[in-house]
């Protein structure tokens, strides 16, 4: 990544620093104490002079090289140059100030290369003011979002095109310097959350709600550093997470940033401790399962997924809560959201117990049987995947007398009209299924349909006539 920042290009994040970020989610259960330096990021040597902080630059000019300057002079010149990198620029004009844009420019890839090396100690009045520089750059007002400044209602990611900020090519260097010092196993933590501390977490947060999403995986991967090196921020961290939510939840529906917020939610929770909390179950029940309800759902579906799935592998007894929640907020009329349900409804039950499953199988049921005969064949046929798996067809199985009178019409209904031939050919295996589980069953539950068909017949068969004699009445 470093070597991409000193050709002066920048490209995508990829998949792999997702990985390395949730990778790092064993940390986050038992992250390892740093040096117990006083000093910043390590004890400076003996023979340097602690650091002044040099009254304030005028002008942008290039200062001497770090690895090239006395060690006498080095935390000075350090403070120097993060004065420079303290210049903001207008980004909008390209050729405006192109030369100082380049000496910060520079001067910042030096930084990161100084931090990254290791070769160079930071004093802690270095520290408090390479952070402060920090903020300066990131910390900012977020430009009003598209669908604001156009007036459109948010449409999917995929299809709409990407904001770029314009200031990245300097902002990319000053998230990899925060992120190298962060990460670097010669950061002492009792030092760096004097400067590190709530408020700048805070701010961190806020900054999610930015369009580039080139910022957001930044963002992502510090953050969640953050949480696994610094346990002090962990609750505040937490908190401010599920404030998020709810305002996206109940107020706005509007936020870029929830698929990278729940990113990281899935290495917290992964690294929960059991027997779980209770105030972990009520974020569960208060904002992931609410989620689900917005128009959006979508754009963060299968991070959302997974931090569910997370929380019923931990704790199975909140199964039941988990499925009662997503019956809740089932969509009418979506028929693309309803097939995300039923793929997430299959991974919940797949971690399942009998007991929980016994719970919910009754409403649970009588939701798959509708969407057994939806119109929609790609939801009728992720809903027969269900017997695909072995362990949702052993609950089945061991529950037969009360889920095939729910669902057995459903499947006749299907065999007989069904216009789509896959629907068609696997609800056919579905009900040879059932026949061998328990053939007396299955004739059981035809003799009830055929007798409720004959009623049915019978009550139309009542209401023609009566409608007749009021129409015989009516001519007289």
């Amino acid at each position: 990544m470093f070597k991409n920042f000193k050709k002066g290009g920048h490209r995508k994040p990829s998949k792999s620093s997702d990985s390395s970020a949730d990778a790092s989610s064993k940390g986050i259960g038992a992250p390892g104490p740093g040096p117990t330096s006083k000093s910043g990021v390590g004890a400076p040597a003996q023979n340097i002079v602690e650091p002044v902080v040099p009254p304030p630059m005028t002008h942008v000019e290039p200062l001497p090289l770090l690895g090239k300057s006395p060690a006498a002079e080095r935390q000075n010149l350090f403070m120097r140059k993060l004065q420079i990198c303290c210049f903001q620029f207008d980004f909008t004009d390209t050729l405006k100030s192109a030369r100082e844009k380049e000496i910060k420019r520079q001067t910042l890839l030096e930084l990161v290369d100084f931090i990254q090396s290791g070769t160079g100690k930071v004093a802690e009045a270095c520290l408090g003011e390479m952070i402060k520089m920090v903020g300066v750059n990131i910390f900012r007002c977020l430009p009003p979002a598209s669908h604001e400044s156009s007036g459109t209602e948010v449409v999917d990611p995929d299809e709409e095109e990407n904001y770029s900020e314009p200031s990245w090519q300097h902002l990319q260097i000053v998230y990899e310097l925060l992120l190298r010092y962060v990460v670097s196993s010669d950061t002492d933590t009792k030092v760096a959350k004097r400067y590190i501390d709530h408020t700048f977490v805070l701010k961190l947060l806020d900054l999610f709600d930015t369009e580039d999403f080139r910022e957001r995986e930044y963002l992502k991967m510090v953050l969640h550093r953050i949480y696994g090196k610094f346990m002090v921020h962990r609750p505040l961290i937490r908190k401010s997470i599920s404030n998020i939510f709810y305002r996206f939840i109940y107020e706005t529906e509007r936020h870029s940033g929830v698929g990278e917020l729940l990113e990281i939610l899935g290495s917290i929770i992964n690294g929960f401790s059991m027997p779980m909390r209770e105030e972990h179950k009520l974020f569960l029940m208060r904002a992931l399962i609410p989620l689900h309800k917005t128009k959006q759902v979508g754009n963060y579906h299968q991070q959302l997924s997974y931090c569910i799935v997370q929380f019923v592998d931990k704790d199975y007894k909140l199964a039941d809560m988990v499925i009662r929640g997503l019956l809740k907020y089932w969509p009418l009329v979506n028929c693309q959201k309803e097939v995300l349900f039923l793929g997430e409804l299959e991974e919940v039950l797949e971690e399942t117990q009998s007991a929980e499953f016994q719970r919910c199988m009754v409403p649970l049921f009588r939701k798959i049987a509708r969407c057994l005969n939806s119109p929609h064949f790609q939801v009728a046929e992720r809903a027969l995947f269900f017997w695909n798996s072995e362990h949702i067809v052993s609950l089945i199985a061991e529950n037969r007398r009360v889920i095939l009178p729910i669902i057995f019409e459903a499947l006749e209904k299907n065999i007989q009209s069904h216009w789509n031939t896959e629907v068609h050919g696997l609800t056919v295996n579905v009900r040879k299924m059932f026949l061998e589980m328990d053939a007396e069953l299955v004739d059981e539950c035809q003799k009830q349909l055929a007798e409720k068909q004959a009623k049915a017949r019978e009550v139309a068969e009542q209401r023609e006539m009566t409608w007749k004699k009021l129409e015989d009445a009516a001519r007289k």
